[in-house]
């Protein structure tokens, strides 16, 4: 018993000695937030600011930094971040967090896009004899991390990721915060030690899952494919739930293709593709009104437009200014009617051509897609409304009576009055 004292007194006395020396040889926590915004600059060559930075070695070393930003117009701040490491690794010179907490990070895109291509912010400390641990990084948590677009809208976001080495997500999950309408969640798992991950999301109340898998080429560039399967996702609140809107409403089923390249993550996610082929049944368009185009022969705004179903190929492509999304081979069905055509959206811009055909082909009526999402145009083209104005020079009144006719059949296949008789007008030759 006499000899376990000894040795606990002894031992208590060592690690007095051990923290009181290491408090001596670590500086104060003022010299190290100094140290710090200093070394960040001379990194990024962007200021920073740390209003208060923290550091424990019991019972293993800590280091807390409360409202740190960047001195830049609008600055990526972070409210709290907290670091725990090994006391093994740190004796060995080894640069390995065992967790990372942070909480009420902003990230506005165009301060985050000045960190493009700054390789050194992750280099190893200056001093030598340092070196990254197989896994640097073990787990990061965070919540309340704000990414804000180049439109100012302000998403939030928490989640976790374990890492494997190599920087490879072992699992990992996002969530939209609360303040999204419905729940949004993204899952990864991956499958043993090959890198590929079951992908899971649950998003407008139905699920878009498949799976994801990371190839490396010998000179070190990666490529992101994956497959995956949206099944009964309401496309409404899929949008809302990332402060969107969207010109057509039901619930989408299909199948979606993704491929990516690049140097590291941030190019991979700049550089992402997609292929989705898609059928919404039922389906309306939420800001198009086909009836009243056709009737007024001329541009057209706002209304609804009821569909049996939709169908078509919807391809995104991130670029440096915003997603560029291109619709192709879509295919609208209600009633005897059917609309053929393709569009493109660009930072929020509509350009895109229609054809419906009635009765089975029997008259066909060309449109003209245009405007912006919050004020969408559809109107006749310029050889349709020429058609009419020659037919009505020719025949007089040919071409006010087929525009009627056309209307009327438009509005009872869209929900219009039945009752309403046809209009009249002079009959061709």
């Amino acid at each position: 018993m006499k000899r376990s004292v000894l040795w606990l007194a002894g031992g208590a006395t060592a690690l007095a000695v051990a923290a009181g020396l290491l408090a001596w040889w670590v500086p104060s926590d003022a010299e190290l937030a100094a140290r710090a915004q200093a070394e960040f600059e001379q990194r990024t060559g962007i200021g920073l600011r740390i209003g208060s930075l923290h550091w424990s070695v019991l019972p293993a070393p800590r280091l807390v930094l409360a409202e740190v930003a960047t001195v830049q117009d609008a600055p990526i701040r972070v409210r709290r971040l907290e670091l725990r490491a090994p006391w093994r690794a740190l004796l060995e010179r080894r640069i390995r967090i065992d967790g990372a907490e942070a909480d009420g990070v902003v990230l506005p895109r165009q301060s985050v896009r000045a960190f493009r291509g700054q390789g050194d912010a992750a280099a190893t400390p200056a001093g030598g004899a340092w070196s990254l641990d197989t896994v640097p990084v073990a787990q990061v948590r965070f919540t309340d991390v704000t990414w804000v677009d180049r439109r100012e809208i302000a998403l939030a976001y928490d989640g976790q990721i374990d890492f494997d080495p190599n920087w490879r997500p072992r699992s990992a999950e996002l969530r939209r915060a609360a303040d999204a309408s419905t729940p949004v969640r993204l899952r990864l798992e991956r499958e043993g030690q090959d890198d590929r991950w079951r992908t899971l999301i649950d998003v407008g109340g139905g699920t878009w899952n498949g799976q994801t898998a990371l190839e490396t080429a010998q000179d070190g560039s990666l490529l992101l494919t994956g497959e995956l399967e949206p099944r009964n996702v309401d496309i409404e609140q899929l949008m809302k739930s990332f402060g969107r809107s969207t010109p057509v409403a039901g619930k989408v089923n299909g199948r979606t293709e993704l491929r990516a390249t690049g140097a590291d993550p941030g190019a991979l996610w700049r550089s992402a593709h997609t292929r989705t082929r898609f059928t919404v049944q039922p389906a309306t368009l939420t800001r198009f009104d086909l009836a009243k185009a056709i009737r007024s022969a001329g541009t057209s705004r706002g209304g609804r437009t009821p569909l049996d179903s939709l169908t078509g190929t919807l391809d995104t492509q991130a670029t440096g200014d915003g997603t560029r999304l291109q619709y192709s081979d879509l295919k609208a069905r209600s009633g005897v009617l059917t609309a053929t055509g393709s569009a493109r959206i660009f930072l929020r811009k509509l350009d895109g051509e229609v054809a419906v055909d009635i009765v089975d082909g029997v008259v066909g009526v060309p449109l003209k897609l245009g405007g912006t999402l919050d004020d969408p145009e559809l109107s006749l083209t310029g050889g349709a409304l020429t058609g009419a104005a020659v037919g009505t020079a020719v025949l007089p009144g040919v071409g006010t009576a087929i525009g009627a006719r056309i209307g009327q059949q438009v509005e009872r296949l869209f929900g219009g009055d039945k009752k309403k008789p046809a209009p009249r007008g002079p009959r061709a030759p």
